[in-house]
């Protein structure tokens, strides 16, 4: 396919919800060690209610196997909350719209377990509050400098923001919120695309990546990233990630 063909293809294709089977075979990200679905649905087993917090398109939700009685999960933006309440409301699990802002709208010492994975923000209150005593939050959040090889070549060099999202920085803010911290992991991981169409996929999907990112905005960078395809095969960028685990104290 040429350039042209790759990129209206790809600037056609729905991105609702959160499933990136889109771009098999033509995109590739390494996964974590620590997996965080199946960590997820063992602990979910073993609470009597918890909530997960941006569940987006509830995809990830729902490959547990199994809920607790008292199962919730919030998200904010409508497509995606439509899709989650599909796909999650049959197995009895309450999505509520929630604007991404303080304050969560459950009672305080609702919830045993709070999960969510790669939320946009972190309401460290808000999660210590809506905890039981002894309760946990259990993550697994973006880091610092994710995938910014593909941010830099579209908007140049980002010092600042490549400071963003620090792992020991969010961890003494839940300290701060008065919740322990259990687990913390981090870990890059190589994240490969194939061809200009999973790169404009991407970034219209992963809207943080290149805030305002248009297909007509920066196609001449889109130009120049293909012809560097074309020559390398691929182009190579690293995600970061890290598993963090608080527990409310009893």
């Amino acid at each position: 396919m040429t350039f042209d063909e790759l990129v209206a293809e790809a600037d056609a294709a729905s991105v609702d919800g959160w499933d990136f089977s889109w771009l098999e075979g033509r995109a590739t990200e390494a996964r974590p060690s620590w997996g965080y679905q199946r960590l997820m649905s063992q602990r979910l087993t073993t609470v009597s209610s918890a909530l997960d917090i941006q569940t987006g398109g509830g995809e990830v939700l729902a490959g547990a196997a199994t809920f607790p009685p008292a199962m919730a999960a919030t998200e904010s933006w409508p497509p995606n909350l439509d899709r989650a309440t599909r796909l999650l409301g049959p197995r009895g699990v309450v999505v509520v719209a929630d604007p991404d802002e303080p304050p969560l709208p459950f009672a305080d010492a609702a919830f045993d377990l709070v999960l969510s994975r790669h939320p946009a923000t972190v309401w460290w209150d808000e999660i210590a509050r809506v905890l039981t005593p002894g309760g946990t939050y259990l993550a697994q959040h973006v880091g610092p400098a994710s995938v910014f090889e593909l941010t830099e070549f579209f908007l140049g060099p980002q010092p600042e923001a490549r400071r963003a999202r620090d792992p020991e920085t969010e961890s003494a803010a839940a300290r701060a919120a008065g919740l322990d911290i259990v687990d913390l992991r981090a870990e890059r991981l190589r994240v490969e695309f194939f061809d200009i169409g999973a790169v404009v996929y991407f970034l219209r999907k992963v809207i943080w990546i290149v805030p305002g990112f248009t297909v007509d905005a920066y196609r001449d960078r889109l130009a120049a990233l293909h012809r560097q395809i074309e020559t390398d095969g691929s182009f190579v960028a690293h995600s970061s990630r890290h598993l963090i685990e608080a527990r409310k104290p009893g």
